[in-house]
């Protein structure tokens, strides 16, 4: 009852975060459509890829399937062609921190992942974080890697780039869309950068949450189905042990009858 609850209530605040990053994302690339050529921001500065950051989303506990295995093995994967020294891990939950700081990766943040309930400010934490260390240029490219929520029974893992933060460029349309800014269309776009980080990290948190609950009730679930065959099978091995031995102890008795005859 408690983990469809939960599973009900992120899976509720995923799909609700869905539409205002897809329409934040709207706005981005119509802002960046109007702005183009115009605007120079930190967050928009592409340079030569050297320091690769990656955001991995992963839980705090265990017991949830494949569903860390998965994640873990996607970063893996990322990584595996990359020199190590070039590679900055910022973890948010245990399971992603306790695996690759094993195996001497560099962890530059680390922030936990409720298992109940994350908040805007949680995600807030993070991206400043992320943000500010593209803007000293610690990192020159930063992917998040996380879970996302498709139904309680399967969940995708997702590799985004985060930074720099160039939005897809507004597809070409027949009909002729012309849209007023306030304030111009430059400032806005430098002013919605920072936000669209928080959002896009802030969804991701929340499919990653909603993904933990699905896999956890599905897995314990099928251990609960596992369990009962189980029991099933060893009642049934026992009592046809018993009836055996029933049976060899009652021909043991009418053995020893006929025999004193």
């Amino acid at each position: 009852m408690v983990a469809t609850a939960r599973l009900q209530r992120a899976q509720t605040r995923a799909a609700e975060s869905r539409p205002y990053a897809d329409e934040m994302q709207s706005v981005m690339r119509r802002l960046a459509t109007a702005t183009e050529g115009e605007i120079t921001h930190p967050l928009l500065e592409v340079r030569n890829p050297v320091n690769i950051g990656i955001l991995l989303i992963t839980s705090d506990r265990g017991m949830a399937g494949s569903y860390n295995t998965n994640i873990l093995r996607k970063v893996t994967e990322i990584v595996a062609p990359l020199d190590k020294s070039h590679v900055k891990m910022i973890t948010v939950g245990k399971k992603g921190r306790a695996f690759f700081t094993k195996r001497d990766y560099n962890i530059v943040g680390d922030f936990p992942m409720s298992s109940a309930e994350v908040g805007f400010g949680e995600a807030r934490a993070v991206s400043r974080a992320i943000i500010s260390m593209f803007e000293k240029a610690e990192v020159d490219l930063v992917y998040v890697v996380y879970t996302h929520f498709v139904s309680a029974m399967r969940q995708v893992v997702v590799q985004n780039k985060l930074l720099p933060a160039i939005p897809p460029k507004q597809e070409a349309t027949t009909a002729c869309e012309e849209y007023l800014f306030e304030p111009e269309p430059v400032e806005l776009f430098g002013r919605l950068l920072p936000r669209y980080v928080d959002a896009q990290i802030y969804r991701a948190m929340l499919e990653s949450l909603a993904s933990e609950h699905g896999a956890r009730m599905t897995a314990m679930s099928s251990a609960t189905d596992n369990a009962r065959d189980m029991i099933d099978r060893l009642t049934l091995d026992f009592n046809r042990a018993r009836q055996s031995a029933i049976t060899t102890e009652l021909n043991e008795i009418v053995g020893g009858a006929e025999a004193q005859k």
